[in-house]
């Protein structure tokens, strides 16, 4: 019988999706930061539609800083709760400009400070833009993936990456947060998971109780 340890599940995740990488479209650590604000309770795909109208018609931190509300709104609002996005948007170009010289922080701590920027975002950051493992996301996916795989028996994002951290070597934290992504969006669905074409079938904890 196969083994459903937690490192034979990580080694399957790895050979089914060697190549698994962020699918936000983004060109540098401004425009990751923004997306990923946008992404919040939005897919990805919508995400990536709206970006490019938006960066084309401010394409720097000051020119968001210094953008109309009501045409941030307009420019955000399929993603959805866009008030609130559009705001944080503004206001975190806004503090980037006045605090960090309108670069991106390479810190937890300083882009936690950032309005809009939770610790999933500043992962999301800190991993994919500048190669920096300060933490593992924790998105709707993740957690889900991590109860059926008993990494975990939290619902809390921060206890949930706790666990984590403990069974995913460091090195992988980023690589790690692509492949359950990946594994969630195209196998382990929320509802109906495809267990029977699932390639973690032989090893994984709730095959077929879900």
């Amino acid at each position: 019988m196969a083994k459903r340890d937690p490192q034979s599940i990580l080694l399957l995740l790895k050979k089914t999706y060697p190549n698994a990488y962020c699918e936000l479209t983004f060109s540098n650590p401004l425009e990751l930061l923004i997306a990923t604000i946008l992404s919040a309770q939005c897919t990805d795909k919508r995400v990536n539609i709206v970006t490019p109208h938006l960066f084309a018609k401010f394409s720097t931190v000051k020119a968001i800083a210094e953008a109309p509300i009501a045409e941030l709104e307009k420019l955000v609002q399929s993603t959805g709760f866009y008030k609130n996005k559009a705001r944080n948007i503004k206001a975190c170009c806004q503090q980037l400009v006045s605090l960090h010289k309108g670069e991106v922080p390479q810190s937890m701590e300083e882009l936690h400070a950032l309005p809009g920027v939770g610790r999933k975002t500043a992962n999301v950051v800190l991993g994919n833009a500048f190669n920096i493992s300060e933490g593992i996301v924790v998105d709707t996916h993740i957690g889900r993936l991590s109860r059926r795989f008993k990494f975990t028996k939290h619902t809390d994002p921060v206890k949930i990456e706790q666990d984590l951290i403990k069974v995913v070597p460091k090195p992988d934290w980023t690589t790690f947060c692509h492949q359950m992504i990946w594994h969630g969006r195209r196998r382990c669905y929320a509802r109906k998971p495809d267990c029977t074409h699932c390639e973690l079938a032989g090893i994984c904890p709730s095959f077929g109780k879900v």
